[in-house]
């Protein structure tokens, strides 16, 4: 922890939670996880009054509105109506601290985020907040999803300074750009362990007066331990460690924090963490024939299973909400990220391919289906995410998980038909609400709900298996399959004429790149061809919309405009490293499924790219950010963590290895092996922060077998030319061949598929 803010007290904690971190301290309510406590109290929160959401439009003429009027963002634009003087991220405001020598506040989060909405309807739109930020401050408003390089440096330095983080971020900064307070969702007024914003306010306020130098000198010595502690380097290291090593570790310290009963690897609150479960799946194929492996598969498996039973799966819509509040992975905080959507359809595909139950299938495809029917734009792209919050009724005050939830009336006459054969007197609803849990008092306990929000409601979540249901009440399971799957369309007919959640319909190049990788991952393990061409649209409109063909560069966001149109803002947002990384491995992945060279040759373009925007030739690895875009930031950060997304150095380094298989350009496996090795103290010291880095680092450690099937034989194709000793091969009678190449040197040819998968098992 590094010392700071002594004077003022603690900043409070994660609102809407990070993947990874800890939340609140133990023995606080469970829904309170994702919630903002003091780092010394679990105390409940103070209740506060949830205004109606500002909507970017002026359906309130008695509000004027602040300059985020002309920006793009979703998130900003529900701003453009506090009464604060708000500016983006840019010079301007920058100008303006150093000419009336004024401390920065900034404000960081995402048009999604719960908490971020609470304190605004809180804070930024009370009229007497607004005048201090307005005359003390220079106030400066960021969407992290816009700008992540803004929003690591200064999460850097909340969860150094306190004990978390989380969203909403709240920062104050020199003119300079340095932080020296910072704290996440604060409420209004002060509590009886907490502190409100209106005082911390106020406490800044007159430090900056009155003690404007011990504020300054502490910023600086804080930034300087935070940039000595963040460094990233090969220093004089010549090779990463040991794949073998760091492997075993890792999943040892996985199966150490492993939940027995529930799946998943925390108490609460419950992040799906896909990095994690593709870890374990790696783990298990290489050492299938150990009792280790047996327990990574199991533990992924049971994880997935209970994930796609429980209540963080929307079992009415599909998709996946964010995360849960609680062990069980029953009540979730709603909201629903396209993220996530994109790296689970994966995982349950990779649990299709390893255990051959349809179970894991039918999720990835729910998944897929609710990402084309609510996140896809007509465009081809996909949109970032849906809210938590909407209102019950339309005019109504939103509140969470209003769209999702169901009283045991709502239930029973939506579904009151009697169910013929059964062995007491049963409706269609009563065989529901027995299956997934829902009760007459609701399923969500007063702990899980301090706001009384969800009282008398119900998240559905799976209680019993199919064939126990059907044993209750005398019934074919078939049957009972038929009818539930019967009562959840209905369910999601009704459900239609509720208020639905906001749509932040940005889209961000970097969550399409990985959206890209779950259609074509998908398609590819079930043959779905349909599902190959939802990727291959997603991929025409990156290069369509989202790529500057003069530069070379992608963009890092557009947005949905009127019309279905596709809209940028000016000055584009150029790309960053996680932009770059996702969308390669979505090329690659969507190369792979469908065999168009066209996908490759771009991934190769953007790879060379990011080479020259991103790689650090003296330290090794990807900066996050170019240096032009991120000039002024007292940090330029390498992300060393694999939390609900992949770290893109960690993607980069899997991404680096395939492009050498598929080319055999040396540079690429030289700077494969340079950010591995520039990551070893970060690897040794804890692997279980970066799975998927260890994956890449066992798979840069052994000999990769390549597959290569000769379809048309065609001697001029991309591939040929770009690995000439694929000219030597030839197919046997005009038939489909197969050779296994290692070190491009190649095995006799095949045509049988059982005798290739008899070599590849070798």
């Amino acid at each position: 922890m590094l010392g700071a803010r002594t004077w003022l007290g603690r900043g409070l904690l994660l609102p809407c939670a990070r993947a990874g971190l800890a939340a609140s301290p133990r023995g606080s309510s469970s829904r309170d996880k994702d919630r903002s406590v003091t780092v010394s109290s679990s105390g409940p929160m103070p209740a506060g009054g949830k205004g109606s959401r500002t909507n970017c439009s002026p359906s309130t003429p008695q509000k004027v509105p602040n300059r985020l009027i002309n920006e793009k963002s979703p998130y900003l634009l529900q701003h453009a109506y506090n009464p604060v003087d708000w500016y983006p991220w840019g010079q301007e405001a920058f100008d303006k601290a150093r000419k009336e020598n004024k401390p920065i506040f900034l404000s960081v989060g995402y048009s999604t985020c719960h908490w971020c909405h609470m304190m605004e309807e809180e804070s930024f739109q009370n009229e007497e907040i607004g005048r201090l930020l307005s005359e003390d401050f220079v106030s400066v408003k960021v969407d992290r999803e816009e700008r992540p390089d803004v929003d690591k440096v200064y999460m850097t330095f909340v969860q150094a300074t306190s004990s978390g983080g989380g969203w909403p971020m709240n920062v104050w900064l020199t003119p300079n750009l340095q932080p020296f307070v910072g704290g996440t969702y604060f409420p209004l007024e002060d509590g009886l362990t907490r502190v409100g914003f209106r005082t911390v306010l106020l406490r800044i306020r007159e430090q900056w007066k009155q003690n404007k130098n011990t504020l300054l000198e502490n910023s600086q010595r804080v930034t300087a331990a935070l940039l000595a502690r963040s460094e990233i380097s090969m220093g004089d290291r010549q090779l990463p460690p040991s794949g073998a090593t760091m492997n075993s570790r890792c999943f040892q310290q996985l199966d150490e924090g492993y939940d027995e009963e529930y799946g998943g690897f925390a108490e609460a609150p419950k992040f799906p963490t896909p990095v994690i479960l593709s870890f374990l799946f790696s783990y298990w194929l290489s050492h299938r024939l150990t009792q280790d492996g047996s327990r990574a598969q199991q533990m992924a498996l049971h994880t997935l299973k209970m994930m796609a039973n429980g209540g963080i799966r929307d079992h009415v819509g599909q998709g996946f909400h964010r995360y849960s509040t609680d062990r069980q992975w029953h009540i979730p905080h709603f909201e629903k990220m396209l993220y996530d959507q994109a790296q689970l359809a994966v995982a349950y595909s990779q649990a299709f391919q390893i255990s051959g139950d349809e179970f894991y299938s039918d999720v990835a495809r729910g998944i897929l289906q609710y990402v084309a029917r609510n996140l896809s734009h007509r465009s081809g792209g996909f949109c970032s995410a849906e809210d938590a919050d909407s209102p019950p009724e339309r005019g109504m005050q939103p509140k969470e998980g209003a769209f999702y939830v169901w009283t045991v009336k709502e239930v029973q006459q939506l579904l009151p038909e009697p169910v013929p054969g059964a062995t007491e007197p049963l409706t269609s609803g009563q065989l529901l609400m027995k299956h997934y849990g829902l009760t007459e008092a609701g399923n969500i306990s007063p702990s899980q709900d301090p706001q009384g929000e969800l009282h008398g409601r119900n998240v559905l979540t799976v209680r019993y298996s199919l064939e126990l249901t059907a044993a209750r009440f005398g019934l074919d399971v078939e049957a009972v399959r038929t009818l539930l799957n019967t009562g959840l369309e209905k369910l999601f007919q009704a459900r239609k004429h509720r208020p639905r959640p906001h749509l932040d319909s940005k889209m961000l190049a970097s969550w399409n790149g990985l959206m890209v990788s779950g259609f074509a991952v998908t398609g590819a393990v079930l043959g779905l061809e349909r599902l190959i061409n939802y990727a291959t649209n997603g991929a025409k409109f990156l290069k369509r919309h989202m790529f500057d063909v003069a530069s070379g560069r992608l963009m890092r966001t557009c947005y949905a405009g009127s019309g279905g149109t596709v809209e940028h803002s000016n000055p584009p947002c150029w790309g960053f490293l996680e932009d770059y990384a996702f969308v390669v491995r979505g090329l690659l992945d969507l190369y792979e499924a469908s065999q168009e060279s066209s996908w490759l040759e771009w991934a190769l373009r953007l790879q060379d790219a990011q080479d020259r925007l991103f790689w650090d030739s003296q330290g090794g690895g990807y900066f996050c950010s170019e240096a032009e875009l991120g000039a002024g930031l007292p940090l330029r950060l390498k992300d060393d963590q694999d939390g609900a997304e992949p770290s893109a150095n960690s993607v980069s380094a899997h991404n680096l290895l395939r492009l050498h298989g598929f080319t055999g350009h040396k540079d690429w496996m030289d700077k494969c092996v340079s950010l591995l090795t520039a990551f070893s103290e970060r690897l040794r010291r804890v692997p279980v922060a970066l799975p998927e880095m260890v994956r890449a680092l066992s798979a840069h450690q052994q000999t990769l077998k390549q597959v290569l099937i000769l379809a048309n034989g065609d001697p001029s194709s991309f591939l040929s030319r770009q690995l000439p000793f694929l000219s030597t091969l030839r197919r046997l009678e005009d038939r489909a061949t197969a050779y296994v190449c290692e070190n491009q040197a190649c095995s006799v040819p095949i045509t049988e598929p059982c005798e290739l998968r008899k070599l590849l098992h070798q």
